[in-house]
């Protein structure tokens, strides 16, 4: 209650999507949307949170696998991080989406070599 509360000081944005919470337009794109806007003003687990609702929702969101696997390294999970890039991987290529592919194998790579994605 505090944390959201905090939240919704931060980010207007945060208040108004969280009001769409239950109702019929909580979908992948508004997790995807409020889990970002999350990450944004610092509340990691939040939006890790709603990011993993997202795919929940639609496994094959692309964007979301990316922003999931960046929310990740930037908590010092890369673990969890590289596989959420090997499951965004098929994702993107799953619906031809080449430009995310492409971009979360740069990231996966540089987690491989320890570096940060």
């Amino acid at each position: 209650m505090v944390r959201a509360i905090l939240a919704e000081m931060t980010s207007p944005l945060i208040a108004n999507l969280e009001k769409l919470l239950g109702t019929p337009r909580d979908g992948a794109l508004l997790r995807y949307s409020l889990g970002g806007e999350y990450l944004k003003v610092g509340e990691r687990e939040r939006g890790i949170e709603h990011l993993r609702e997202a795919l929940r929702r639609d496994p094959l969101y692309s964007a979301a696998w990316k922003a999931l696997g960046r929310a990740l390294v930037e908590a010092g999970r890369t673990e969890e991080a590289s596989e959420a890039y090997a499951r965004g991987i098929e994702a993107a290529r799953a619906k031809g989406d080449r430009q995310a592919e492409k971009e979360m194998t740069v990231f996966a790579r540089r987690l491989e070599r320890g570096g940060r994605a």
